[in-house]
């Protein structure tokens, strides 16, 4: 809020004191001629006064006349001055000339010279001498309480103003990480009610297309698994009679692709799970070496060849870590089963513990993944064009699945080019 009140006061102040010393010059020169006017009508008096004092002797005493009255008539002056004088302009020349007074005004229109003539040679002046330092000082001094003025009027009116905007934007975060109940509850008469009104209005479309999403994938999910569970039990049953060759190859081959629906299905209710916000991460302390050592080993069983290596890469000294143990378990899971799919010979699992949370990654020497798609790869259902074959691809569920597991503890997952040829994914995990 501070720099948005600077800057906003600063523009404030800075078009107040251009418009304060630019705009009287301007008018003052637009209307030279009534400013004029209106102070040869107000000095008219005193000069006339100041003329018949000095027509009353003879002209040999004018210069003591002047310098009586330049005493009694302090601060001003009054002085003695020919109408030739250089001082005069042409225009008031001729003035003094054809017997008319002369006024010469400055700043804001204020006079700063009144002459009258004498006689056919002589004018007297009287000269407004700038004010004092103090009295400048009095001016500054009222330019410095408006403008605090307006510093006050300002941070009263960005104090409700920049209150507003935050709960706005915490509403937004909140909205943003899943919790999709929030609203703004902002009045309709705060500066950016309406925005909020409609920010509102949004959230609550959202909230139920989102809901109804979820809703309508649960209980597909749900209702797909029994008619599945009775082919997979009837195919089971029909296995188990004597059959010729080629139709048991056919029936098991069937009893595949019903597995494969029901992990597919398992697979959307995981999914789906994680994205319930109400659904809040645990909080566990583990010992990462002994994490990452029992993941790695729930996964031996399913390396594909004999030839492939799995390297744990553990820098520094590894701390005990809070983080959410089946979350993450599963996070890394699938991470590993996408680099056996993809890799040659060789994966390595790295951990890395500091001050402000954890990293972990897994690294093959694969093929890598093309930089214009490492982000598509962890949308739903989205394979790359190398892998569209079931046998290698899978669903397209795990990388998603894996991103949200972390965001559902405040992490992330990324992925970017290996050391080791292939595709690194990065887990972060901030510390709780």
């Amino acid at each position: 809020m501070l720099r948005i009140l600077v800057r906003l006061y600063l523009v404030t102040i800075v078009s107040f004191s251009a418009a304060i010393y630019l705009m009287p010059d301007l008018v003052v020169k637009v209307f030279q001629e009534r400013f004029i006017s209106y102070n040869l009508d107000y000095s008219r008096g005193l000069q006339t006064l100041m003329v018949k004092q000095f027509r009353a002797v003879p002209e040999a005493q004018w210069p003591a006349v002047a310098a009586q009255m330049d005493k009694e008539f302090a601060p001003l002056h009054i002085v003695l001055s020919r109408i030739d004088d250089p001082e005069f302009s042409a225009i008031e020349r001729e003035r003094l000339q054809r017997g008319d007074n002369v006024v010469r005004v400055g700043d804001w229109g204020w006079r700063t010279l009144a002459a009258a003539p004498l006689d056919g040679q002589t004018a007297v002046k009287m000269i407004v001498p700038p004010d004092p330092m103090d009295v400048d000082l009095l001016y500054w001094s009222i330019n410095v309480l408006i403008g605090a003025a307006l510093l006050g009027c300002l941070l009263i009116w960005l104090r409700l103003h920049w209150r507003d905007l935050e709960r706005l934007k915490g509403t937004a975060e909140r909205f943003g990480k899943g919790h999709l109940g929030e609203r703004t509850q902002i009045a309709a008469s705060s500066n950016i009610g309406s925005l909020a009104h409609v920010f509102d209005t949004m959230a609550a479309d959202i909230e139920c297309l989102l809901n109804q999403q979820r809703d309508l994938l649960n209980a597909v999910s749900h209702e797909l698994r029994t008619p599945l569970t009775r082919l997979d039990f009837g195919l089971a049953l029909a296995l188990s009679d004597d059959l010729p060759q080629a139709s048991r190859e056919r029936l098991q081959g069937l009893v595949a692709h019903i597995r494969e629906l029901d992990e597919l299905v398992l697979e959307l209710l995981s999914y789906s799970r994680l994205q319930n916000p109400a659904r809040l991460p645990e909080r566990v302390e583990v010992a990462l070496d002994e994490f990452i050592d029992s993941i790695l080993g729930s996964v031996d069983d399913e390396l594909e060849s004999p030839e492939i290596v799995i390297d744990v890469a553990l820098h520094n000294q590894l701390e005990r870590f809070t983080l959410d143990p089946r979350l993450t378990a599963r996070a890394i899971q699938n991470l590993l089963r996408n680099a056996m799919r993809y890799c040659e010979k060789r994966i390595q699992v790295g951990v890395q513990v500091c001050p402000k949370g954890c990293e972990i990654w897994v690294d093959d020497d694969g093929i890598g993944i093309p930089e214009d798609e490492r982000e598509r790869i962890f949308e739903p259902f989205y394979r790359l064009d190398r892998s569209r074959d079931r046998a290698t691809g899978g669903f397209g569920l795990g990388l998603a699945i894996s991103r949200r597991a972390l965001e559902a503890q405040g992490g992330t997952l990324t992925v970017q080019a290996s050391p080791l040829g292939g595709a690194r994914f990065r887990l972060w995990l901030p510390q709780w």
